[in-house]
């Protein structure tokens, strides 16, 4: 192995013990051997160059030893000099190997910094490929649920279409046995039978039908229906009355929680006092600020949640005072609900009415029909009835006295049973009302005579104040619903371009096709929809459908 850089002193020191002080011009040469051999044997460029500057100062001190070296004391001289650049140049490579260490360890650790950013990086996207097939076997096992779903629905629809086959044939088998027998009694062929029987079907329908329906409609409608518009008209825009939609309230406030506690009771007593008192339940949830109140009987659900309000505010809550307090609220009511059916009494201008009946009627304030105060609608109707009577020459204080009285029953439904225009037509007759006004409770939505004229006005009376605008509420979708039906079931009939429902689905507005239609078949297919949506839907009321057929001739001069 070659000599180390530690070495190189020992060779100086002999270089120096073999001079002499006359072979000075012999120095230089030496030492640049000397440093050729330190080079060759230092490991590494860096070290290199240092052990080469290193020598070219000692050969410069050397050289100047050996100009000065003449004296006797030469050789201690340049021996004391050695020494020293050997301290130097030993400092000077303890130096450089330090800086060597120190670069190679920052490199170390830039290397590891750089190592440790690629790791996470690596570690980062197996996190996210993890991720990823974590859901992507989570949308694997959904897909192959539904594909069992998709698969048992097939198997369910190849049995109904295997059933539905089976059916067609069995039906089909039917048809041509009947036709069969048919052919053998008329002496005709199916095709011969067919023709003449749609041919004589389509000449009664269209000629017999058609005829009829627009003989007796034009003569009859374009009198009555202008006529009751106008009557009808008038007597909405003379009586502006506001739209109610009240409803009773079945929640009390309460101050706080705690109230609730107190409400029930030590074991329940209190509450048990209270529901005995009214016969309405009491519901304590935990809702918060809120009790319910729950009963068939408004009038007494009334006085439940009245009387609790006044044990809240009182504070004194215990059986005897809540006994106390029920029956001074239903001393309360009872006078308020006199009140209110004196004031609805006099407000129409109807006299001579029995205290029961009275009483009744103020009972309907606490009653709601799709959320419209019956009470209020029955004062409606009346002054509705009365204005239509006096347009057509009938008594205005008889339709008035009908129109008040002709949802009475609503106040006793739930007390007895049968439905209220029946309860209503007993109880005014036990009071001794006359015919008309019982007539008019008992038959105001049923099938309608004109003996009782006054029943038609009740009847139309109360259909404008269900039917104005802002009068009954009724959900988006059951009113969506029924408007789809309506114009669906228009649509369906041959010679139907569109159909627009209107009038909240009181009317039906159909465009009849000029081109495939005349004015008998567009009258047959108006009284078809009719009857269509008799025998398809449930409807309060009517509805009146109306179809129109235009033609249309565009020339242009030029």
């Amino acid at each position: 192995m070659a000599t180390t850089d530690s070495n190189i002193p020992f060779a100086l020191d002999g270089f120096w013990s073999s001079l002499e002080p006359t072979a000075g011009f012999h120095v230089l040469t030496q030492v640049d051997q000397l440093l050729a051999q330190a080079a060759a044997t230092s490991s590494g460029s860096l070290m290199t160059g240092i052990v080469a500057a290193v020598c070219l100062v000692l050969g410069a001190i050397v050289m100047k030893v050996l100009d000065s070296a003449r004296g006797r004391d030469a050789k201690t001289k340049a021996q004391n000099l050695l020494e020293k650049a050997q301290a130097d140049a030993a400092n000077v490579v303890r130096s450089a190997e330090l800086e060597a260490k120190e670069k190679a360890l920052h490199q170390k650790q830039h290397h590891e910094a750089e190592l440790a950013k690629a790791r996470e990086q690596v570690r980062a996207r197996e996190l996210s490929l993890d991720r990823k097939e974590e859901t992507l076997q989570q949308s694997g096992d959904a897909l192959r649920k539904q594909e069992k779903m998709v698969e048992a629905q097939q198997r369910r629809v190849a049995e109904k279409a295997q059933e539905a086959a089976r059916r067609s044939e069995e039906l089909q088998k039917t048809l041509q046995e009947q036709a069969t027998v048919l052919q053998r009694l008329s002496g005709l062929s199916k095709e011969e039978a067919t023709t003449r029987l749609l041919s004589l079907l389509e000449q009664e329908l269209e000629q017999e039908i058609g005829n009829k329906i627009i003989k007796h409609e034009r003569r009859l409608t374009e009198m009555a229906d202008q006529k009751a518009q106008e009557i009808l008209l008038t007597a909405m825009q003379r009586y502006a009355a506001a739209h109610t939609a009240d409803s009773t309230t079945s929640t009390v406030d309460i101050p706080n929680d705690d109230m609730k506690g107190r409400i029930i009771g030590r074991e329940g007593r209190n509450i048990r006092a209270f529901e005995k008192a009214t016969g309405i339940d009491v519901i304590i949830d935990d809702t918060p600020g809120v009790v319910i109140v729950s009963g068939f009987d408004p009038v007494r659900r009334e006085v439940a949640r009245q009387s609790l309000g006044k044990l809240i505010a009182d504070g004194r809550i215990h059986p005897s005072r809540i006994e106390e307090i029920v029956q001074q609220t239903e001393k309360e009511l009872e006078q308020f609900i006199r009140r209110k059916g004196e004031e609805a009494a006099d407000e129409v201008n109807v006299r001579g009415l029995h205290e029961r009946i009275i009483y009744m009627l103020g009972r309907l304030h606490f009653r709601t029909s799709y959320s419209q105060n019956v009470l209020r609608h029955s004062v409606e109707v009346a002054f509705l009835s009365g204005m239509l009577a006096e347009m057509i020459g009938l008594k205005p204080d008889v339709a008035r006295r009908c129109g008040l009285l002709h949802d009475i029953g609503k106040a006793a439904d739930h007390e007895l049973e049968g439905g209220h225009p029946k309860i209503g037509a007993d109880l005014l007759k036990r009071h001794g009302e006359n015919e008309f006004v019982v007539h008019a409770a008992l038959g105001h939505h049923d099938q309608l005579t004109t003996e009782y004229p006054y029943t038609l006005l009740v009847a139309t009376a109360d259909a404008c104040s269900a039917s104005r605008p802002g009068a009954r509420r009724e959900s988006l979708e059951r009113y969506i619903k029924r408007m789809e039906e309506l114009e669906s079931i228009a649509r369906g009939f041959e010679g139907v371009e569109q159909a627009f429902a209107i009038q909240a689905g009181r009317e039906l507005r159909v465009i009849a096709s000029a081109k495939d239609t005349d004015d008998a078949k567009a009258a047959k297919v108006c009284r078809e929809i009719a009857r269509a949506f008799e025998q398809q839907l449930t409807y309060p009321g009517e509805i009146k459908v109306t179809v129109v057929r235009e033609s249309r001739f565009i020339e242009v001069a030029r």
